[in-house]
């Protein structure tokens, strides 16, 4: 539900007078000035009018690395950043942000998303440097819910405009303006448009494919918050559990004993390999924590006590009526690992409860307590309140986007314990059943499941293989067969369909050298292995 730009942090500073809620990656450029015309052009934009859109500031950027002073950004062609406000209703206020290449420009608008609540231009910054490198017009939004943060909702109580925003409006509104200031720069209109996003983001697309599918061409997603409301019951189930006593809490060393045993079952039970560190099918296994209780009432690091067994049972199987009957997806086996995003995340308590909480405040009131959660009492009452505004990616159909061409690209990773994976296999099998089956679903739509990858990236998967994930080491070169966001450039241009990508693992976060390479496949295919050949190659494998 969070996707933060991997940013030195001495970037991040408010943006001065127009966007003071907001938070920037880019310090104040005063002194920078780019070619004569070419900045003339730029902060000309400030006076551009747009219907209900302000335009707060637009500033040239010559040099970006000798700007920030970071070498890593050498790469980055000068740009017109430009941060414009939409207000088209009471109490909405939209931020957009657009990052213009002074020259170069391939014709091409890239729509990125953002992350949790939002409230911040910050979450999208990571991805639009992957645009602007490709000399793309890259935008994007701060979901009109600021002041909230990413992990912060509370602000949002009694704004149900926000929610809307939030929840379907914004990222539409973001590409409207976006193309218009692009088109406005340029004097040229937009030949090609791709939107990429993950977690918040990856939601942020699927509404824009199945509700706005004239937006974009080609959309690539990740981990997408389908059920926002479920979603987040489900962190504050597993929150629960971990605070249902005060023996419930499992440490991080209790986390890594759990996800030795579970890979081990898993693997030596068919659902992965005995050489893998992650579980290739962890949505077929089945693992019981009581395989590793503690025996009596005794106690040790090297097994579980009934109260932590009990906690991981209820993550595994996610939120339950009282009768023991499941309402939502719960976490895979091999996800259990202490992560940023990951099961130690879901048990710290975030304002006094669990994370994400926020969405809770907005239809009991901030006075709401974790410890009077009940699912069957109080879901209802919240999809009742919330699920018009914020649940549009469970309805609709790709149909129009398909209709006219349209290229989505869904990745999720296994061991994603913040978003259910088995949740984007659900929505590509609803979608399936609307479109005619997979294979007719397949023209336009695909399924990539990338196994022992956490929330956005991270884990002891292959998770190297888009260069819109912020933070993850990604190939030298932008090669279709290893980069998903090039897969999805090539499939809308050149109708190169992509039946499988190969994803990378990398021994340090650079990449400079490979610890195993393993191809992902188009759901429902999987990676077979070929039965010879070192399970590092990923020429050891097959899809089927």
């Amino acid at each position: 539900m969070s996707q933060m730009a991997a940013i030195p942090k001495r970037l991040f500073r408010p943006i001065p007078g127009a966007a003071a809620l907001l938070l920037s990656a880019l310090p104040a450029m005063a002194h920078a000035r780019a070619p004569g015309d070419a900045a003339t052009r730029c902060s000309g934009l400030a006076k551009l009018s747009l219907p209900h859109t302000t335009i707060a500031s637009a500033t040239p950027v010559e040099d970006p690395a000798a700007t920030f002073k970071t070498p890593s950004l050498a790469d980055l062609p000068a740009f017109c950043r430009v941060v414009a406000h939409v207000r088209e209703a009471p109490d909405s206020d939209i931020a957009v942000e657009i990052w213009l290449p002074v020259d170069g420009w391939s014709g091409v608008f890239h729509g990125n998303g953002n992350g949790g609540f939002a409230g911040v231009l910050a979450g999208g910054y990571g991805s639009m440097l992957s645009g602007l490198r490709r000399h793309f017009a890259t935008a994007t939004t701060d979901t009109g819910t600021a002041p909230a943060t990413p992990l912060e909702g509370d602000a949002l109580i009694g704004h149900p405009q926000k929610w809307k925003d939030w929840g379907r409006r914004s990222t539409h509104v973001m590409t409207v303006t976006g193309k218009s200031i692009a088109q406005a720069y340029y004097g040229a209109a937009i030949r090609r448009s791709y939107y990429t996003g993950c977690s918040t983001g990856g939601q942020q697309g699927l509404i824009e494919a199945l509700y706005y599918p004239s937006d974009y061409d080609g959309i690539l997603v990740g981990a997408p918050v389908i059920n926002r409301t479920w979603g987040h019951a489900a962190v504050a189930w597993d929150f629960a559990a971990a605070h249902r006593s005060p023996t419930s809490f499992l440490s991080d060393d209790k986390l890594r004993l759990l996800n030795a045993a579970s890979t081990a079952y898993c693997n030596s039970h068919g659902f992965g390999f005995a050489g893998d560190a992650f579980i290739s099918d962890p949505l077929a296994c089945r693992f019981d924590p009581q395989q590793i209780a503690c025996p009596g009432k005794t106690e040790s690091s090297s097994c579980l006590t009934q109260a932590e067994v009990a906690a991981a049972r209820a993550f595994y199987n996610g939120p339950s009526s009282r009768s023991g009957r499941p309402l939502f997806f719960g976490w895979p086996a091999g996800s259990e690992a202490p992560a940023r995003f990951g099961w130690s995340f879901l048990e710290t308590p975030d304002n006094g409860g669990p994370p994400f909480g926020g969405v809770f405040k907005w239809v009991f009131g901030a006075n709401w307590d974790w410890r009077s959660l009940d699912i069957d009492r109080d879901m209802p009452i919240v999809d009742a309140k919330l699920g018009a505004d914020v649940n549009d990616a469970t309805r609709g159909s790709l149909g129009a986007f398909a209709a006219r061409g349209g290229k989505l690209i869904i990745f999720h990773g296994l061991a994603d314990a913040l978003v259910p994976p088995a949740q984007s296999v659900a929505f590509y099998q609803r979608q399936a059943r609307q479109s005619g089956g997979i294979s007719r679903l397949k023209r336009n739509a695909r399924l990539f499941m990338v196994p022992g990858v956490m929330h956005c990236g991270g884990g002891p998967g292959p998770d190297s293989f888009s260069s819109t994930l912020a933070g993850i080491a990604q190939p030298p070169l932008k090669d279709p067969r290893h980069d998903l966001f090039e897969t999805l450039i090539a499939w809308t241009n050149e109708r190169r369909s992509p039946d499988s990508i190969i994803a990378t693992k990398f021994t340090s976060a650079a990449p400079t050298s490979i610890a195993f390479q393993r191809p992902v496949c188009a759901y429902p295919q999987t990676a077979r292995y070929r039965g010879a050949g070192p399970l590092s190659d990923a020429a050891s494998f097959t899809c089927r």
